[in-house]
C-alpha cells in the first residue's frame, strides 16, 4: 500500500513500536513515522506506507498543535513527571504572573534540547548519553511558539494548548516557563492535536486500523500521498513532457498541458492521465520547474 494513516498514538508506545505493530497488521515492511513521540505521550502520529515513506521528512518538518499540562513547583531530569526529581518548591505565584510568563514565550526563543531526547550530537542520541550518567552542553535551537491558548489554571497545574514549528520540545517549553516564574516545573501530560493537515478528531488506533483491515475496509482511511498538498497549485505535463517528468528532469512551460499557478514556490505535478507524480518548485532565474520530490514509481 502506498499513502499515509493519521494513527492516534497511545500512552506506553514509542512511535517505533506503532511501526513495527503497524508492520504486522499490514504485513508491509516499508512503513515510517513523522517524528517521535515520547512513550508517556499521546496523539496524532502520522505514518507513511511505501512510496509515501518520502513524505516522513516533509511532514516531520511541519507545525504542531499540542494540548499540555505542567506541574509547577517540581523539576525532574527528563523534564516530564516520569524522571527523577531533582528538586521541588513552593509555588507562591499568582495567576497573573503565570499568564504573563507563559504567554512571553509566544514568538521565536532559544531553546537547548534536553538531555533525554532523540537529538545526535558526535553521532550519538542524547538519552543514551543521559541514561549512562552524562551532560553535555547543547547549543540552543531557535524555535517558534505560534500561539498558546490557557486552558485552565488550577495551581500549581496549568493546561494550555500551544502551536509550534517543528523541533520545540514541549516539556523543555514547561520546564522553561517554570525557570522564568523562579519555582521550577514539569510536564505531566501531553497530547499532541495536529501535525501539519492531520487532525486528531480523524486519527485511528492500532486496534481501530487492525478492525478495518479485518473488515476489509483499510482504504477509507487510508489517505493518498497528494493528500498532503493539497493546497499547493497544480501543473499537468503534456504527453511530450512526460518523458522529462518520468525521468525527473526540470519542466520548461512547453512541456506543459496545465499550469494553475503564478510560478511561485512549489506545485503539484501530475502526468497527462492524472497521475500524481511529483513536488516541484518553480527556478524564475532559468524560468523552468525542477523537481523536489519524486513519487512516483516506474
Amino acid at each position: 500500500m502506498d499513502g499515509i494513516l493519521n494513527v492516534y498514538k497511545e500512552k506506553g508506545f514509542t512511535s517505533h513500536d506503532v511501526v513495527a505493530k503497524l508492520r504486522g497488521i499490514l504485513r508491509q515492511r516499508k512503513i515510517g513515522h513523522t517524528g517521535t513521540l515520547d512513550p508517556d505521550a499521546e496523539g496524532v502520529l502520522p505514518i507513511c506506507l511505501g512510496s509515501a515513506t518520502k513524505l516522513c521528512d516533509m511532514l516531520t518538518d511541519t507545525s504542531k498543535t499540542y494540548q499540555t499540562t505542567m506541574l509547577l513547583g517540581c523539576v525532574t531530569d527528563t523534564q516530564d513527571i516520569s524522571g527523577k526529581i531533582l528538586c521541588e518548591k513552593e509555588v507562591s505565584v499568582t495567576e497573573e504572573e503565570v499568564r504573563n510568563v507563559i504567554l512571553s514565550f509566544v514568538g521565536q526563543y532559544d531553546q537547548i534540547p534536553p538531555m533525554y531526547s532523540a537529538k545526535k550530537i558526535n553521532g550519538k542520541k542524547l538519552y543514551e548519553l543521559a541514561r549512562e550518567g552524562k551532560e553535555l552542553e547543547r547549543p540552543a535551537c531557535q524555535v517558534e511558539i505560534y500561539s498558546i491558548t490557557i486552558d485552565k489554571i488550577q495551581l500549581p497545574k496549568i493546561t494550555m494548548t500551544v502551536s509550534c514549528s517543528k523541533g520545540t520540545y514541549i516539556r523543555t517549553l514547561c520546564h522553561d516557563i517554570g525557570a522564568k516564574l523562579s519555582c521550577g516545573a514539569c510536564m505531566t501530560e501531553l497530547l499532541r492535536t495536529r501535525v501539519s493537515i492531520f487532525s486528531l478528531e480523524k486519527a485511528k488506533k492500532l486496534s481501530e486500523i487492525e478492525a478495518l483491515r479485518d473488515e476489509g475496509e483499510l482504504e477509507q482511511v487510508l489517505l493518498p500521498i497528494e493528500y498532503v498538498f493539497s493546497s499547493l497549485p497544480l501543473i499537468r505535463v503534456s504527453q511530450q513532457g512526460e518523458r522529462f517528468l518520468y525521468n525527473g528532469n526540470p519542466l520548461i512551460p512547453s512541456n506543459l498541458k496545465e499550469e494553475n499557478g503564478n510560478r511561485d514556490g512549489q506545485v503539484r505535478v501530475y502526468d497527462e492521465k492524472n497521475q500524481f507524480c511529483a513536488i516541484y518548485y518553480y527556478d524564475k532565474e532559468k524560468q523552468q520547474y525542477r523537481p523536489q520530490k519524486m513519487f512516483l514509481s516506474r
